[in-house]
This record gives C-alpha cells, sequence and structure tokens, in this order.
C-alpha cells in the first residue's frame, strides 16, 4: 500500500460532542504529539510511545484508520520511510478521536501540563529521554533492587524519569497536580525519595489514571518497604525497585543514559 493510499483510506476527525475547552485542550495535545514525532530521531518509536500511552494496540489503530496493521507496524519499526506532517498529524487525530470514544481521560490527564499551572516545588528532577531504556538497565544504573516485578507482558520500555519529594507531592499537590508528574509520557520511572515506608506514594498512585512503567522508593532498601506497597504493584502490575544510592548519584545515573545514546 503506497502512502497515497494510507492518507486516502484515513477517515476524516470524527465531530465532538465536548466543548470548547476540551476541543482546545485536544488540539494543543494534537499539536505536541504530531510535532514530537514528525522532529524526532526516530519517528517510528515516538509513534510507537504515543499509541502506547493511549493503550490502543496496533491492530485497533490500523482498523480505526482503515489499513493493514502492517502499516502501522512499518512505520513504527522503520521498515517504512518516516510518515510525513500530514499523515502524522491523521494518525494522531485518530488516535486522540479514540480516547474521545473511550471517554477522553487520557487527553484529560494533560490539562494541567499544557495550561502549565503547575509548581514544580516537589520535583526534584524531571527528564525525558531521546532513546528508550529498559526497566533492567535502569535497575542497573541506580543499583535497584527488585521489590515486585510483573510478568514479561508488563514490562514497558521507559521514555523519561521523575524524581519527586513524596512528602512534598503529598503535602503540596492536588490530584490534579499530581498527574503533572508524569510529563510527556506515563511511560517513565516514577522515582520517589524522602519517603518513609513507601505506602503513601503507592495509595497515591492507585487512583490516578495514569500509571507508571516502573515505580522506585529511594532511601529504603526493599526489607523495609510495607507489603501494602508492593501488593499495591502487584495489584497495579507495575514493576517497584528500591534504591539507596545517594539521589545526586542517582540522577546523574539517570542522566547518563542518553550521553551513552
Amino acid at each position: 500500500m503506497t502512502d497515497n493510499a494510507v492518507v486516502a483510506s484515513i477517515p476524516a476527525t470524527q465531530p465532538s460532542s465536548t466543548n470548547g475547552a476540551y476541543k482546545d485542550l485536544k488540539h494543543k495535545l494534537a499539536e505536541k504529539m504530531a510535532g514530537e514525532i514528525t522532529l524526532s530521531d526516530n519517528p517510528g518509536e515516538t509513534l510507537k510511545k504515543w499509541r502506547t500511552i493511549f493503550e490502543i494496540s496496533q491492530s485497533d489503530l490500523a482498523a480505526y484508520l482503515k489499513v493493514s496493521p502492517s502499516v502501522i507496524s512499518d512505520y513504527e519499526s522503520g521498515r517504512r520511510k518516516s510518515p510525513g506532517i500530514f499523515i502524522v498529524s491523521k494518525i494522531v487525530d485518530a488516535i486522540l478521536d479514540m480516547d474521545v470514544t473511550r471517554g477522553g481521560a487520557k487527553i484529560r490527564s494533560y490539562e494541567g501540563i499544557l495550561r502549565g499551572d503547575f509548581s514544580a516545588d516537589a520535583i526534584y528532577d524531571i527528564h525525558e529521554y531521546l532513546s528508550p531504556i529498559s526497566v533492567e538497565e535502569l535497575t542497573k544504573l541506580i543499583k535497584g533492587e527488585v521489590a515486585y516485578s510483573p510478568g514479561s507482558e508488563h514490562i514497558k520500555p521507559l521514555y523519561g524519569y521523575t524524581v519527586i519529594d513524596s512528602l512534598k507531592a503529598i503535602l503540596q499537590l492536588s490530584y490534579t497536580e499530581f498527574q503533572k508528574l508524569y510529563g510527556w509520557s506515563s511511560e517513565r520511572a516514577m522515582i520517589f525519595t524522602n519517603v518513609s515506608t513507601g505506602r503513601s506514594p503507592m495509595v497515591a498512585l492507585r487512583v490516578t489514571n495514569l500509571k507508571p512503567a516502573l515505580i522506585v522508593i529511594h532511601g529504603l532498601p526493599v526489607s523495609r518497604i510495607d507489603p501494602i506497597a508492593v501488593k499495591i504493584a502487584e495489584i497495579e502490575h507495575v514493576p517497584l525497585i528500591t534504591s539507596v544510592m545517594p539521589i545526586n548519584d542517582v540522577v546523574r545515573a539517570l542522566q547518563s543514559h542518553d550521553i551513552k545514546h
């Protein structure tokens, strides 16, 4: 199938019954996603990242666009030349429209980030990787100890990390603000420092719409992690590790991934 055929087969964005503010949010997010994919050194990998964030399978996206699943697979793997901005925009619109049909929870989770009305006092460091890193590699970088590991089907690549002062986050952040800690991708490591047992940040994550791809409890060995925290990780199928490496060394180790790549 040619790229022209792909474009022709992509349906126009369906009209929405959402209000003006929601439409504006959706439009801004579409611009962010399309721009990031188009300007990326690896557009296919970035496209895959956003599709994964919105929990949409290749087959479901292909069915919505009325193309073969191999078309989406070829774009994401780099077997097909990088799509131009027009095709990217159509694919992004499809991803967002599919989220709207599911209630729009993923789109709404980015509202605070796009408005920019967030005090970052609770964030020690936040970073988006140029290329993904595996959970195993990140664990090695920060000399982590595994508290819980789900099945391989729940292990995802990490596209960034956020280091959070757990106490400040609990005391200062609202529910909406807490979700902004995810930056631009929930496929990231959430690293909580200044914790006593690890239970509080896990309870907070339990009630959020977005779930990280890895949770790190900093400053405690596995033996001191509250069993409830481990149980929540198990329920959510999210890997949970600990690290007692000094926090400044943790940040330097995490930043080294982009330097190496």
